[in-house]
């Protein structure tokens, strides 16, 4: 929440904190089913709880943090872009909120919606002074950091997907088709004409470095031999609690039982999360998305042979390594070449 000058009024909130529960409840009462705003970690139900506090009496706007930072730079307050604002309830088809949102009280609060790449006007010329930048400098609206990475990988064919190997399991499919399922965890961004489907388990490398070291994870991956199954029916979580494919705060992990050997231990673990991976991508296909044809993989466990040759088998689609994977990469491509990037179709480099 920021003043009319764009200074803050309250600390920020981050994205997976929760205390806007009883927001939630309320939105699900006014929002469609299943909406993806109308959860307690969404802005929009942030900017409701926000509302309610004391301090944001002078409150002007509500921006998220990649708003905030590039009105650091332009001086244009209350400017999002669709993607960041899609968990505030924008609409990424029309651009715009809909009519249950507008209703709203706090609606007057809710930054304007453009495109990803749109040029939202030229640094100011303080900023341009202190970094030395030229003042025809300009600053494009942003996306959201996984978005960044998908871009960074370089898919832009329909059934084209990105998987982040990273603490956590990230899948991304470019589709026709626009997939909402907040039962499953499962929601769209809208990417050019098409649509960027998926979702986020809580499986992933976090639960691997919990019972092995990077020398370890090495050495024993060098002893498992991906096409002998190890018979491991694993569910790989540190704690209760599943996002996707699976939508449960409650799903159990499943980790026995443990074989004496490590290295069939870690077999098992992989297999766990691969499993996980191709369900992922067999249920966004069961929902409409467009067929799977290829997955680039991005992260620290894409450089684990014998990993991918589990993910190869159960996938049944081409596996290749994304060229780029940092999200820092896919912004400057969008910095570069703006929201024609959304629409190229094909690999672009810097």
């Amino acid at each position: 929440m920021c003043d009319a000058a764009g200074e803050p009024l309250s600390a920020p909130l981050l994205y997976n904190d929760a205390r806007a529960s009883g927001e939630a409840e309320a939105l699900m009462q006014m929002a469609p089913r299943n909406h993806v705003a109308a959860t307690p970690a969404s802005g929009l139900a942030k900017l409701m709880w926000l509302s309610r506090q004391p301090e944001p009496g002078a409150a002007a706007s509500f921006m998220h943090q990649a708003d905030w930072l590039a009105f650091l730079l332009h001086g244009k307050p209350g400017i999002s872009d669709c993607h960041n604002a899609l968990k505030s309830g924008g609409d990424p088809e029309t651009l715009d909120y809909p009519e249950w949102v507008k209703a709203l009280p706090v609606s007057a609060l809710l930054p304007r919606i453009v495109e990803p790449g749109t040029v939202i006007g030229p640094v100011s010329g303080r900023i341009a002074h202190h970094f030395a930048l030229p003042r025809d400098c300009v600053v494009r609206a942003g996306t959201t950091d996984s978005i960044a990475a998908f871009l960074a990988a370089g898919a832009g064919q329909p059934g084209e997907a990105v998987t982040s190997l990273g603490s956590t399991l990230v899948l991304k499919l470019l589709s026709e088709q626009r997939v909402e399922s907040a039962q499953h965890g499962i929601y769209s961004h809208r990417f050019g004409s098409l649509w960027l489907t998926g979702g986020a388990s809580n499986s992933g490398g976090a639960v691997l470095r919990a019972f092995f070291d990077d020398a370890e994870l090495q050495s024993l991956s060098q002893r498992i031999d991906p096409d002998q199954p190890s018979g491991l029916d694993y569910y790989p979580l540190l704690q209760p609690g599943e996002r996707f494919p699976v939508n449960d705060p409650a799903y159990p992990p499943r980790l026995a039982p443990r074989p004496e050997d490590d290295a069939c231990f870690l077999q098992g673990l992989l297999e766990g999360i691969a499993r996980i991976e191709a369900r992922g991508y067999q249920l966004l296909q069961e929902l409409g998305a467009t067929p799977l044809i290829s997955v680039r993989s991005a992260g620290g466990g894409a450089r684990n042979p014998a990993f991918s040759a589990i993910r190869a088998r159960l996938l049944g689609v081409p596996l290749h390594i994304a060229r780029h994977s940092e999200a820092a990469y896919g912004s400057a491509l969008l910095a570069r070449d703006g929201s024609r990037l959304l629409y190229s179709g094909h690999d672009k480099s810097i």
